[in-house]
């Protein structure tokens, strides 16, 4: 399946306060590796960024004045990820913030676009219970180079996630393997069966006494009998 891992920027934490979304970006995944094709916009949100927003990403409203609008990429923004399964860090953020902007114009909410969402940080948080699960601590876990990252930005940040993504589900492909049908015997000559003979090993006299021996210990020590001799003795009935 054709996979996306999408980050964005916002002006805020909230939505449901008229916070937007400043910066889109998703990287794609195709067969385990990431492509070269890409969708990445810096959004003019029309508002301010909160203090605290600003402080993390660095992206300035002077910045943002002359980008496009939500409205304006939204459709470029849909083809892109029509059909793919949406990889995300703590996707209930992000699906909260793209769902808002895309009622605002009037489109039906993301999740109907696409196939599935993985949450990596709800992956994560099972792998790793109790420890660090931010984007930086996984990077340092999964020994993935994030030396750029001074401030958070939503184009590096889904290139980041989608090597820390990639590396954390490294063993799905050593068990789709081992899921795979075993191979089938090739057939002899004239179509006979190339299969080796099975080895049948016939017990001496001494070591047939042995085993009657240990039957009997069993018997005399255990409350219900021996289950093997009991059912050797109905065995025999029934013969």
């Amino acid at each position: 399946m054709r996979q996306v891992i999408l980050d964005t920027e916002t002006t805020g934490l909230d939505p449901a306060l008229g916070h937007r979304i400043i910066e889109v970006a998703a990287v794609e995944v195709v067969g385990r590796q990431v492509t070269d094709n890409r969708f990445h916009h810096y959004l003019n949100p029309e508002r301010e960024s909160d203090a605290g927003a600003l402080q993390v990403h660095g992206i300035t409203a002077e910045f943002l004045q002359d980008k496009p609008k939500f409205r304006d990429v939204v459709d470029e923004l849909l083809e892109f990820l029509q059909g793919a399964e949406l990889v995300i860090h703590n996707a209930p953020f992000d699906l909260a913030f793209l769902n808002a902007e895309l009622a605002s114009v009037g489109r039906e909410s993301i999740q109907t676009c696409c196939a599935t969402v993985t949450d990596t940080l709800q992956l994560a948080k099972n792998l790793h219970p109790g420890k660090r699960n931010g984007l930086d601590a996984l990077c340092e876990r999964y020994q993935v180079d994030n030396s750029a990252r001074t401030l958070h930005g939503a184009l590096l940040d889904a290139r980041l996630l989608a090597e820390v993504y990639l590396a954390m589900t490294r063993g799905q492909e050593s068990l789709a393997m081992e899921l795979e049908e075993a191979p089938a015997w090739d057939a002899g000559l004239n179509g006979g069966d190339a299969r080796p003979a099975i080895l049948v090993v016939i017990p001496t006299a001494d070591e047939l006494a042995e085993h009657e021996r240990v039957l009997a210990e069993i018997q005399a020590a255990s409350p219900k009998g021996c289950l093997w001799t009991i059912l050797e003795a109905a065995r025999s009935q029934a013969a």
